[in-house]
């Protein structure tokens, strides 16, 4: 569903799984690394080279091997365990993995992602007003201008800086401000050409 910083812990995101066809969320922790690669994916920005779970993905599909699910099969002391469930067409193999890698990848490899009914009633939520989560929340103040303000001309070019110094969680946020400025500007020239 989406991905913002974490107020529980410095330095980590929280990742919200959303239940499909269903109210609940599970917040799920996570790193910085794994945060900035759900975050590439979720906002369909193609880096100049592959991230690890790119890789990785790439290199089952090279050999014929599918991810045919992600399972958080575990909550203990605030940590989800997960299993992946991978398959060749003959052998079915199962691997333990952390949950945050198992998302990034089953993410890339269009794998569902399952868990237990007791795990969404002990970390699942309901959100009352749902509203959508943005990909990344950025609560600083600063003198300097603000990204969202920026003409699109500018975000392109600030979102190319960032893509070649490899900063992908921030060209993350620029680029879900860009397309919304694009699809704004599309909307404004749709009505004036009537």
């Amino acid at each position: 569903m989406g991905l913002s910083y974490s107020q529980l812990q410095s330095g980590a995101f929280a990742l919200i799984l959303a239940q499909v066809d269903g109210p609940y969320r599970i917040p799920v922790v996570i790193g910085a690394p794994e945060a900035q690669s759900i975050a590439i994916k979720m906002e369909g920005i193609t880096p100049p080279r592959p991230m690890t779970h790119d890789l990785f993905a790439n290199f089952a599909h090279a050999f014929g091997v599918k991810l045919k699910e992600v399972f958080i099969y575990k909550f203990e002391d605030g940590i989800f365990s997960s299993e992946l469930t991978f398959t060749d067409g003959n052998r079915t193999i199962v691997f333990d993995g952390r949950t945050s890698d198992a998302i990034a990848i089953a993410m890339r490899t269009k794998a569902p992602i399952y868990t237990t009914k007791d795990i969404l009633d002990e970390t699942g939520f309901i959100l009352e007003n749902e509203t959508p989560v943005p990909a990344y929340q950025d609560d600083s103040l600063s003198d300097e201008p603000r990204v969202e303000n920026y003409a699109i001309e500018e975000l392109e070019r600030t979102l190319n800086q960032l893509i070649d110094a490899e900063d992908y969680e921030e060209a993350a946020r620029i680029k879900a401000i860009l397309d919304k400025k694009r699809k704004e500007d599309g909307s404004k020239s749709a009505s004036q050409d009537k």
